[in-house]
């Protein structure tokens, strides 16, 4: 579309060439007399409204093209005065509410209910533009400028027109841009998001978008019990897709190499039929905070022509920058989160969200568009087969306003906040690590077969806060009866809170056979290494000794009684305090020594 084509109300039907033209044109459009002094200055305002388009083209062009060669100080002097030309165009928006409002009055006042119209919204929002938060936008409509555009908002091609909130919200847009600049830094242009009203149904929303009836997918076997439930329970189910699924136990990328091998030979009648291979993968793993090879796997998926889908809730963008990789062949399809965890932070809303390739979640209705895939090579897909088009635009499951606002308020503090907590993520499985009958589940610990995966794949070695601890024994210790467990794990309350999320600034505990995985059978809650006396910690921000202190004080009064002396095989209090504090020191000595050294910042 030409640049001054793009104002018009006929953008698509018109055969004015020249600025003056379209004014003109738009004038008679809406029925104004084009000889009156009214007219005259319609038509004059419009003609330098049309210019200024073609300007802010050129400019939005250049910027494309030149950004990358200024300096700091250049790229600073830019951004200032394109935003002062935003206010600029406020300004003249703001200067056209008067006279409108008054016209408005004239048409509207007069008529009986006029109150049910409520207030015309142009004439106060404009100065909502600066609000120096994302504004609410809380309304299941919007307003449309005039036919032609609205069609080609129904088409995808006009992103100034919502067109209904169960589909787009400007608060929900401004999240789902944060969130692939977040994640995906400089690769940020290459990336689109789409927000959805749960974690699970950012899954399903994408499960039903990839897979098509028999196919395969190989899974980490370490995911979080609802996701298990959704493949294992409904997307296997005979009388749903009938999908094959495949649970893999390694973390590393030979395991998935070898399993995707496994499967060609077990299902080659399926992929005979055109059937295809996805790779399901969480990382850190929910419950025991296991970590995968995520970019090592990706590779390996790509060059057997596979699709990786990561779930990277537990560990973050700030722990797990899984898009930041710069061999795109190590970067997954499609990176899922649940904004309900540590990026929201508080427990307050729920929400996901799916991130993947510009072309594989957005194309203009009727469109298609050629690109290089994760392998480089080259691949067609049209607008039907994009995300949005396939399965959000019909499924209804977007974010609304209100929770898009609660996950921008707990994203300013996200990184802080998940830095702590692998603070005391690694002191208190330090400490429980000292106790003989409690056997940790944590990927921090040097003896965890899954240490050098973690310490190679998350940012500076840090652990995600999410592990797990049980009273089972081993060799000569007897584990911890069911009825001592239950009894002490009721003592819990108020130091650590018996909730079943995770991610919250408080510490929370639950047994996930009994609650988040509690779906599963018992052969596979034993291969995915969760027993009666299994406890799930997300650890939170509070002093970490305090949930030692009160972790102790419950097993006096519990455990002790059936095995004596149990709460006394804890670290003495001279060593817990020792543990904090070089915990303490260690971390933050690591994240200070990776940050970037001042010249590198002012250039």
């Amino acid at each position: 579309m030409k640049t001054a084509h793009q104002l018009s109300p006929l953008r698509n039907t018109t055969s004015k060439e020249t600025v003056e033209e379209l004014a003109i044109e738009q004038a008679e459009h809406f029925g104004i007399d084009i000889q009156s002094d009214f007219g005259k200055s319609l038509i004059k305002l419009s003609t330098h409204l049309y210019e200024a388009n073609g300007h802010a083209h050129d400019l939005w062009s250049l910027t494309l093209h030149g950004l990358s060669a200024l300096d700091r100080s250049d790229r600073i002097a830019w951004f200032n005065a394109k935003r002062f030309l935003s206010f600029q165009l406020a300004k003249i928006l703001d200067n056209l509410q008067n006279p409108m409002r008054a016209s408005y009055k004239s048409i509207a006042t007069t008529n009986g209910h006029f109150a049910a119209k409520g207030a015309y919204p142009i004439f106060d929002n404009v100065a909502a533009i600066f609000s120096a938060s994302p504004v609410v936008t809380r309304t299941a409509t919007y307003l449309f400028a005039c036919t032609e555009w609205v069609e080609d908002a129904f088409n995808g091609r006009e992103p100034l027109h919502e067109i209904y909130s169960r589909l787009l919200n400007p608060t929900s847009i401004s999240l789902a841009n944060h969130i692939v600049d977040v994640e995906a830094g400089d690769m940020a242009d290459q990336y689109l998001a789409w927000n959805f009203n749960s974690g699970m149904a950012a899954i399903d929303g994408l499960l039903s978008h990839l897979l098509g009836r028999e196919d395969i997918v190989i899974a980490s076997r370490n995911i979080y019990g609802g996701s298990y439930q959704l493949l294992q329970d409904w997307y296997h189910k005979s009388s749903n897709l009938d999908i094959a699924v495949e649970w893999v136990d390694g973390y590393d990328a030979d395991s998935y190499a070898a399993a995707i091998e496994q499967a060609k030979i077990k299902y080659s009648e399926r992929l005979s039929n055109d059937r295809k291979i996805y790779i399901y993968v969480e990382s850190p793993c929910n419950p025991h905070g296991y970590v995968l090879d995520i970019a090592g796997i990706c590779r390996e998926a790509h060059k057997r022509g596979s699709v990786v889908m990561a779930d990277t809730t537990v560990g973050t963008p700030f722990l797990a920058p899984v898009l930041k990789r710069k061999d795109p062949t190590e970067r997954p399809d499609f990176v899922i989160h649940s904004y309900t965890k540590d990026l929201a932070g508080t427990g307050n809303t729920t929400a996901g969200v799916v991130i993947g390739r510009n072309e594989e979640m957005f194309i203009p209705k009727g469109d298609s568009a050629t690109y290089k895939d994760s392998t480089g090579e080259s691949k067609n897909i049209k607008w039907n087969e994009t995300l949005f088009w396939n399965v959000y635009y019909i499924k209804g499951a977007f974010l609304d306003a209100d929770k898009a606002f609660e996950v921008l308020n707990g994203m300013k503090t996200f990184e802080m906040r998940v830095l702590q907590k692998t603070i005391n993520t690694l002191t208190l499985a330090r400490v429980f690590d000292r106790h003989p009958d409690i056997n940790v589940s944590c990927p921090a610990l040097p003896s965890s077969p899954n240490h050098k995966v973690m310490t190679e794949n998350l940012y500076l070695g840090l652990p995600a806060p999410l592990f797990t601890i049980d009273m089972e024994g081993a060799e000569n210790r007897a584990p911890i009866s069911p009825p001592l467990y239950k009894q002490f794990f009721d003592m819990l309350e108020p130091a650590i809170g018996m909730q079943v999320s995770l991610g919250q600034t408080n510490t929370v505990a639950l047994c996930p056979a009994m609650t988040t995985h509690s779906e599963m059978s018992e052969p596979a809650l034993k291969e995915a290494g969760i027993a009666p006396t299994t406890m799930r910690i997300s650890v939170g921000l509070e002093d970490p000794r305090v949930f030692i202190a009160h972790i102790q004080q419950a097993a006096q009064m519990t455990i002790d009684h059936g095995h004596p002396g149990f709460s006394g095989l804890l670290p003495s209090s001279e060593v817990i305090d020792d543990i904090y504090k070089m915990t303490y020191l260690e971390v933050h000595q690591k994240f200070v020594a990776q940050l970037p050294d001042y010249n590198t910042l002012s250039r």
